[in-house]
């Protein structure tokens, strides 16, 4: 009995045995209601003829289930293998679960018949009792392997009863009254592969083969059978898997002695297959050898076809063998372009006059140029610019075919340069355009290098001037004016800090539009380069209205415009010179235009000598006006002038008598004592006007009282270097006039000196602007010092005493008493 859980239930296996019959049980639920269910439907058994005393039913158990039975029946061993869970079911519902049923007859024994007593089963054999003997017989082949005897058997015993086996170990017993005897097997297995492939079941015999050899032995079986009944493709299949018994030559004479070159193609590439990648040296042989094979089949395929010949110049046949031969040449050119050699490999396809597998192989190895120039000459722009548009392309293949391109078809080139945008430069696309440019066109056809500039220059705000330069050209060179005026007046660097406002060469553009006679052009240009002389005497030859208007661009440089007008002025009056009276008032009203820069006085000179004053009646009075109009605005400011003179003599004077009072409580804003401290402490020098004993002081309009000699010291220590220095030199330079002013003329009770009083007082003045220029409270030395550190570097080792210092604390050492 057997059991398997299906989903959540137990379904039962049993089996069992008469003299002639083999039952087979099988259900879910439990035994009781497995076996009740048989009694409205058929029992399933299996009946035998002939009757035996010994009936036995014996299993093959592996991993605690069994794998196949056995049943010693009278007519012979009824066997076959067990399934458990397998779906083929029976028309009565029951589950089939025994597979592979086999029949041993007992007259392949040579015994006469005789049947055996008893029987145990292994793996693979049958041990059968007949008499004294167990004979061995394979339960595969059917054919007896060993025969054993047992010839230890006490006298007084009946002989060997029966055979028994324990599945837990694999072990056999054999048996009598009074012993047991031990029947052992070793690796009962080990020629079950020829066993199998005796009987022609390969799958079987290779599932049983220990060793690279035996594989062997019989994928050569395989082999020559299929050679033998000319299946030439399978046999080459087998003998590729073949590594030992048979050479790599050998097997390719084979196939080359009958001309079957099909075949060896097949044999080379499942050998491929089965080589590891160590094997570099022998993978790219076979290969080269398997592409020859390719060639020369499809090279046969054509001469087979009516239609077809050797050269690519005409239609290749479309037969499917044709193309689907093709198509597996070209796979196998992309499996194995990392192994063939590629000199070889391009050599062998050019000497079969394969092109296109060529290119192919070609593209595949990343040998782009060969593949473009193939497809430019074959007149392909479109597939050749789609191999450049590929990643992996160098950029430098771009600008080497692009003359042939453009040429070839320009309108499918310059869309696939606009395609990948800023990844190209003009630069060394521009000898292509000049080959595009060089070529005639139609009036109405598209320019497109003009349009691949103009997405460059516009889109994409490219700066190179060669890039402008060529655009501007092309330009100059269209009869209509209108895009080359305004190609000049657009600023492509406009938002750049410090940049230009265009990137063309302006005196290459001047030349080639004096060349190409766009005057128009020309004027902008003159402009641009501020020759605006230059560019109002040449917009007169071509429009009055664009010369004053390049006259009026002027702003800046009021004479400069002055003198432009007055030469479009003298073209006026000179283009009317000699016309009736007329046309000379015309060319007076010209001076409205100027918005009163000219006057009839400029203009005069221009006129004949012999004018009729009435011309100039209006406009000389109209000017006379605006001159004593001037006059009397000159003489207001004059006015104006003088009285402020006036107001700052007065001012002055009141500086003089300017004063502050002082509290006498004020203190010094640095050394915080009186402001009015007597003493003789804080003299700085003779040049300073003491007032009686009192120390020389700043006061400052904020409010703030400082001591002369306080208020230095402090300017000095807070302000930068090369100041504290300059201020210092003033005091030493003020005290040595002042001691050389005492030895030359002596000096007075009070210590004033009586010398001339000029250069000292310039020196302290230089001295108060340097000190006193403002408060170091409220001004800009105050805001300084917030940068300053609040210790500064001199200061550190006053920082370091303050430091606090974790002390030592002194080691204690205890006593300890250990008691035993």
């Amino acid at each position: 009995m057997e059991t398997a859980v299906v989903g959540n239930s137990t379904r039962y296996y049993v089996m069992a045995v008469t003299p002639t019959r083999l039952y087979s049980f099988t259900g879910i639920g439990s035994l009781e209601t497995v076996f009740t269910s048989y009694s409205d439907r058929a029992i399933h058994f299996m009946e035998l003829p002939g009757e035996i005393p010994n009936s036995e039913l014996h299993f093959f158990i592996k991993q605690r289930r069994a794998k196949h039975f056995g049943w010693l029946s009278g007519s012979g061993i009824y066997h076959g293998e067990l399934n458990f869970g397998a779906q083929h079911s029976s028309t009565s519902g029951d589950e089939n679960f025994v597979e592979n049923k086999g029949f041993f007859d007992y007259s392949k024994l040579g015994d006469s018949g005789t049947k055996p007593r008893s029987f145990a089963l292994s793996e693979f054999h049958f041990l059968l009792l007949i008499g004294d003997k167990i004979k061995v017989v394979n339960r595969i082949s059917q054919q007896m392997v060993e025969e054993l005897v047992v010839d230890n058997t006490p006298e007084t015993s009946r002989g060997i009863i029966g055979l028994c086996n324990d599945a837990s170990t694999g072990l056999f017993y054999a048996y009598d009254e009074s012993s047991i005897f031990q029947i052992s097997t070793s690796d009962e297995g080990r020629d079950m592969w020829q066993v199998y492939l005796d009987m022609n079941h390969y799958a079987a015999a290779l599932s049983h083969c220990r060793n690279p050899f035996q594989r062997d032995q019989v994928y050569l079986v395989q082999a020559d059978a299929a050679f033998a009944a000319k299946e030439y493709y399978i046999a080459a299949s087998f003998y590729a898997k073949m590594n030992y018994i048979l050479s790599f030559e050998e097997i390719s004479l084979k196939f080359i002695s009958i001309g079957e070159q099909d075949a060896l193609r097949t044999f080379l590439l499942r050998r491929l297959d089965n080589l590891t990648k160590d094997d570099k040296m022998q993978i790219t042989m076979i290969s080269t050898w398997a592409t020859e094979l390719y060639l020369d089949k499809i090279n046969r395929l054509l001469l087979e076809d009516s239609t077809g010949t050797t050269t690519n110049s005409v239609a290749e046949p479309n037969s499917s063998e044709y193309r689907s031969i093709v198509n597996e040449f070209r796979a196998f050119l992309s499996d194995s372009k990392d192994v063939l050699d590629e000199a070889t490999t391009m050599r062998l396809l050019e000497s079969y006059g394969r092109v296109d597998e060529l290119v192919y192989f070609a593209g595949l190895k990343e040998q782009f140029e060969i593949v473009v120039h193939h497809y430019i000459q074959q007149g392909e722009a479109r597939k050749a610019l789609e191999v450049l548009q590929q990643r992996n392309v160098p950029v430098d293949l771009v600008y080497k075919f692009a003359p042939d391109l453009i040429m070839l078809d320009a309108y499918e080139t310059v869309e696939s340069w606009m395609m990948v945008r800023n990844k190209l430069n003009p630069g060394k696309l521009i000898p292509a355009m000049m080959r595009y440019v060089s070529e005639p066109h139609a009036k109405n056809e598209t320019h497109e290098v003009i349009k691949y500039l103009e997405f460059y220059v516009k889109d994409l705000e490219n700066k190179d001037p060669g890039v402008h330069n060529l655009l501007l050209s092309l330009y100059a060179k269209k009869e209509d004016e209108s895009q080359l005026l305004q190609f000049l007046d657009t600023k492509f660097g406009k938002g750049q800090t410090n940049g230009p406002e265009f990137f063309y060469d302006p005196k290459y553009a001047l030349r080639l539009c004096l060349k190409e006679k766009r005057m128009r052009a020309c004027v902008r240009i003159y402009s641009m380069m501020s020759m605006h002389e230059e560019a109002v005497a040449l917009a007169l030859k071509v429009d009055l209205e664009l010369a004053k208007a390049e006259a009026d661009k002027v702003e800046d440089d009021e004479e400069l415009r002055k003198k432009l007008w007055l030469k479009v002025a003298k073209h006026v009056i000179e283009q009317e010179k000699g016309v009736k009276r007329e046309n000379i008032k015309k060319a007076i009203e010209f001076l409205s235009e100027t918005n009163n820069l000219l006057k009839i006085e400029d203009i005069l000179p221009f006129f004949p000598d012999f004018v009729l004053i009435d011309d100039f009646k209006e406009e000389i009075c109209k000017s006379l006006k605006d001159y004593n109009s001037q006059i009397e605005l000159l003489k207001q400011e004059m006015d104006d002038a003088t009285r402020g003179a006036d107001n700052i003599r007065s001012d002055i004077g009141a500086l003089a008598q300017r004063y502050t009072v002082i509290d006498r409580e004020q203190d010094c804003g640095v050394c915080r004592r009186k402001i009015l401290t007597v003493g003789g402490l804080h003299q700085v020098g003779r040049s300073y006007t003491s007032v009686g004993n009192m120390a020389p002081f700043y006061v400052f309009p904020c409010g703030h009282a400082f001591h002369a000699n306080c208020l230095i010291g402090h300017v000095t220590r807070c302000s930068s270097q090369a100041h504290a220095e300059r201020i210092l030199d003033l005091q030493k330079r003020l005290s040595l006039m002042d001691r050389k002013a005492a030895k030359d003329n002596g000096s007075n009770v009070n210590g004033e000196s009586i010398m001339s009083t000029t250069p000292v007082d310039k020196l302290r003045s230089q001295l108060d602007d340097a000190v006193a220029s403002e408060c170091p409270f409220c001004g800009d030395l105050m805001i300084k010092e917030i940068s300053q550190p609040f210790i500064l570097p001199e200061e550190s080792d006053e920082k370091a005493s303050w430091e606090i210092k974790p002390q030592p604390m002194p080691q204690k050492i205890l006593p300890m008493t250990m008691s035993i």
